[in-house]
């Protein structure tokens, strides 16, 4: 497995990302393209697992919002293509995110899981916080962690 992450929306890193999200969020779960893509893309630091050095395919995605101050950062855009599901590479791209934002000495990351999710950010140490809400018509709690 390899991790690679970018800023920059002209990459390959993110369009790779992009093609995930579109087949998860979009195609699956039917999120309108309009809220999948939003304004935070040229700010968020973009992820991608790929499978190895041979087989650059990515499986597994994810984007970091920090925050203006450098302290919190928002996990979102958890992503893994449907053949892939269930093997440890969202596992292992969030441990790999928690390690960097510690690496960047922020104390706090949320996010918001979709319920059926809930019970793999536990096993991350995430803890449930406030009332369920919809967020492109799909219930989610937020969650939070200190790093």
């Amino acid at each position: 497995m390899k991790i690679k992450q970018t800023r920059d929306t002209l990459s390959d890193v993110y369009v790779q990302s992009l093609k995930i999200r579109n087949t998860v969020f979009v195609k699956e779960q039917q999120v309108p393209l309009s809220l999948e893509i939003d304004k935070d893309e040229a700010y968020a630091i973009h992820f991608i697992l790929q499978l190895d050095d041979q087989d650059e395919t990515a499986v597994s995605t994810l984007r970091i919002l920090p925050s203006a101050n450098g302290e919190q950062a928002l996990i979102q855009r958890v992503a893994t293509l449907k053949p892939y599901r269930g093997q440890g590479y969202a596992h292992e791209l969030m441990l790999h995110v928690l390690d960097f934002l510690q690496s960047q000495h922020f104390k706090l990351v949320e996010l918001h899981a979709q319920l059926q999710a809930i019970p793999f950010y536990e096993k991350l140490g995430f803890e449930s916080f406030g009332d369920i809400f919809l967020d492109a018509g799909i219930q989610h709690v937020a969650m939070k962690k200190i790093v």
